[in-house]
């Protein structure tokens, strides 16, 4: 049976980007994914641009899930938003804690994740599948690996039917998590999320602030590139596209790409591994 795929978009902040995602989503729909996901800004920073890009993205035909993230709203607006995606027939969320924006002092009503997720399930019964993160080199802000495993877990007996990790670049890393989850008795389908690498300097940045690791030798195999971006792009390929089938076959049940509102890279890896 093919693994499923999913592809992940941020909402543009500009009339050309949403331009430039309808050509990006209309040419990633050939690879079938069974959803698209769409990110949700702190503290609900970019509510009205999600839900914009969720409607027009279900308008033509395919699923989306919105992403969720509770920290710094409140019961009754989340409420509204939850009353908005039912109402257009959104039946996919993403349920995420989010970060705490900067110069909020209060979290909100809520605190974690599973809350959200309680919550939801309170509100709405069975009419969403629910999506939660997971990490499979440990959240950068768990106390050990211990307490992140437990946090995991208390998402997935809140009523979550799915997890889609951070990106990572060590797949023993996920067959590790994986493993940990399973012997604490968490049997959701754990899919790992896939980041095709653009290029090094922004990468390597942003995996500094997530806690995504990449491995030494790869790290220096990208730097000794310097500007040269062909090579940089090829190698990415490579690397992302054994990983992947590495992933897939040692039981991974599918993929999440996180696309950052590009087609080529996502599409060619799907390509090499017959996914498209």
């Amino acid at each position: 049976m093919k693994p499923e795929i999913s592809i992940e978009f941020f909402p543009p902040q500009t009339p050309e980007g949403m331009a430039k995602l309808r050509t990006v989503c209309a040419d990633l729909a050939k690879l079938q994914p069974s959803f698209f996901s769409v990110t949700f800004g702190a503290g609900g920073s970019t509510r009205e641009r999600t839900f914009a890009v969720v409607k027009e993205i279900a308008a033509e035909g395919h699923n989306a899930a919105p992403h969720l993230s509770c920290i710094g709203s409140t019961r009754a607006n989340i409420r509204d938003i939850l009353t908005d995606y039912r109402a257009a027939g959104i039946r996919r969320i993403v349920a995420l804690r989010g970060d705490l924006p900067s110069g909020m002092a209060e979290a909100g009503e809520f605190r974690y994740a599973n809350e959200l997720i309680e919550f939801i399930r309170s509100e709405t019964g069975d009419w969403f599948s629910l999506e939660v993160a997971a990490y499979p080199e440990w959240h950068p802000q768990a106390r050990s690996p211990q307490d992140d495993l437990d946090a995991f877990a208390r998402k997935v007996k809140a009523g979550a039917n799915s997890a889609i990790t951070q990106y990572f670049f060590n797949a023993d890393a996920y067959f590790n998590f994986v493993d940990q989850a399973r012997a604490r008795g968490v049997n959701v389908p754990i899919v790992p999320g896939i980041m095709p690498i653009a290029g090094f300097t922004k990468l390597a940045r942003f995996s500094d602030a997530c806690g995504a690791e990449i491995p030494r030798w790869m790290r220096k195999k990208f730097e000794s590139f310097g500007d040269d971006t062909e090579s940089i792009r090829a190698f990415g390929l490579d690397v992302v596209t054994e990983l992947c089938q590495r992933l897939l076959a040692g039981g991974a049940p599918g993929l999440h790409f996180y696309s950052m509102n590009q087609s080529a890279l996502t599409s060619e890896i799907c390509r090499r591994l017959a996914l498209n």
